[in-house]
């Protein structure tokens, strides 16, 4: 489901093209959520702004059963890479997220250069003997 106005959108893994999964995506709240899990269930958060890359891919049967996995790169240290795997109408809902994402980052005045040291695997990899 997808309501442009108030910037939500929520769907969950397809397997062929039934949503017959356990793994849930919903976008809210400046927020995107990944739940899983049917009877222990276990959700992660993160806040858009913080997501640094969208990519895209469609395999042979996603494009068959009108599927694609979108693929976030973050800085949460705790979760760098989120997969939001064979979600329906893939595309849109990358073109959405990518501008949400940026609407985000302008109205938090984030900039790219803003990101570094926003997570443990960047401080330690870029020091002051490095310039």
């Amino acid at each position: 489901m997808i309501d442009e106005q108030n910037k939500t959108w929520s769907d969950r893994s397809h397997l062929l093209w039934w949503p017959i999964t356990f793994t849930k995506y919903r976008v809210e709240n400046q927020r995107l959520y990944t739940q899983t899990g049917l009877l222990s269930t276990h959700e992660e958060e993160c806040l858009l702004y913080r997501i640094m890359d969208v990519s895209y891919e469609r395999t042979f049967g996603n494009r068959i059963f009108g599927t694609g996995t979108i693929r976030l790169t973050t800085k949460d240290a705790l979760n760098p890479v989120i997969e939001l795997k064979n979600i329906a109408d893939s595309r849109r809902v990358k073109d959405l997220l990518s501008r949400w994402i940026e609407e985000e980052r302008i109205a938090k005045r984030v900039v790219g250069r803003d990101m570094y040291g926003a997570s443990s695997h960047m401080e330690e990899d870029f020091t002051d003997r490095d310039m």
